[in-house]
């Protein structure tokens, strides 16, 4: 059997719906966060899936340059995390509103 583009395009939706039903369901800032992630892999995943299959490796050289962005960002967002959980002691979504002036 061999593995099509409808193979990969299927398992980057499934994982772009089970990283969206995360941060919809979700009410713990890492989950939703990690499943935000999941949702730009499943991207990734689409990206480099049309890349192989048309044959050119523009998506595959925007996947680099996009990992390499979200490495940044991973960073940025955890330490966002940290600065949160040390001023409330809590990484619940709902208590984010209490940080509005």
């Amino acid at each position: 059997m061999d593995i099509t583009l409808n193979h990969y395009l299927f398992a980057a939706g499934f994982l772009f719906i089970l990283g969206l039903f995360g941060v919809v369901v979700r009410r713990d800032l890492l989950t939703v966060y990690m499943s935000l992630e999941m949702m730009l892999n499943a991207a990734n995943l689409t990206l480099v899936a049309f890349s192989r299959f048309n044959k050119v490796l523009d998506g595959q050289i925007m996947v680099f340059f996009i990992i390499t962005v979200a490495a940044a960002e991973v960073a940025v967002g955890l330490a966002l995390i940290v600065a949160l959980y040390r001023a409330r002691q809590t990484t619940k979504v709902t208590d984010l509103t209490t940080l509005k002036f």
